[in-house]
């Protein structure tokens, strides 16, 4: 019986610490689980700049202008198709002036220098052959020019897609410093002064 009654007393104070610590264990889970209400932060905003791209720049500008719009630099639009419509007036008067200078040269060549045109009955058939060259050569260089012009475009939409985010500040300073030029070959340094900008 002794080692019966020991037994139940061990058990009878196992129990007995359960029942004990079972709510102090909670309370203790309880107290670590308290959520204190604090008052609402201030969320501040900042604003992520907006990633621009120069091969988006040049990608739009094969539609004249669109780069330019695209960069911000939407005053060069008009601009840039100034210069076109005054190369199409050229490109077009050269080409009517050409051919006109063709077809009368042709038509004398084929009918024994006799003049087509009225106008012109007077010109020499050398000078309308001269003619037709002149007007021919302009009108490929406009053709040249134009290409240029819009080389042009394309080049500058890219450049400044590439210094959009460029930053100029007025805030330049020239500064003299005094410095020590070391020297080698077992020369003593010199001293100098270092200019920055």
């Amino acid at each position: 019986m002794n080692v019966k009654g020991g037994k139940w007393k061990v058990f009878v104070l196992v129990c007995i610490s359960i029942v004990l610590h079972f709510p102090l264990s909670t309370f203790h889970l309880l107290q670590a689980q308290r959520v204190e209400i604090r008052e609402p932060v201030e969320v501040k905003t900042v604003e992520v700049p907006k990633e621009h791209s120069a091969n988006k720049a040049l990608l739009l500008s094969f539609l004249p202008g669109g780069g330019q719009i695209y960069n911000g630099q939407a005053w060069k639009v008009p601009i840039i198709y100034g210069a076109f419509v005054g190369m199409g007036y050229f490109i077009h008067y050269n080409y009517t002036r050409a051919v006109k200078f063709k077809d009368e040269y042709l038509y004398r060549v084929n009918h024994n220098d006799t003049p087509n045109l009225e106008d012109y009955a007077t010109y020499p058939t050398s000078n309308i052959y001269s003619l037709y060259n002149s007007y021919e050569r302009d009108f490929q260089l406009m053709v040249i020019i134009t290409v240029g012009i819009y080389a042009l475009n394309l080049l500058d939409a890219y450049v400044f897609g590439h210094l959009y985010d460029f930053q100029i500040d007025d805030n330049l300073t020239l500064g003299l410093t005094p410095g020590v030029v070391p020297t080698g070959m077992g020369l003593r340094p010199t001293l100098g002064v270092t200019l920055k900008f």
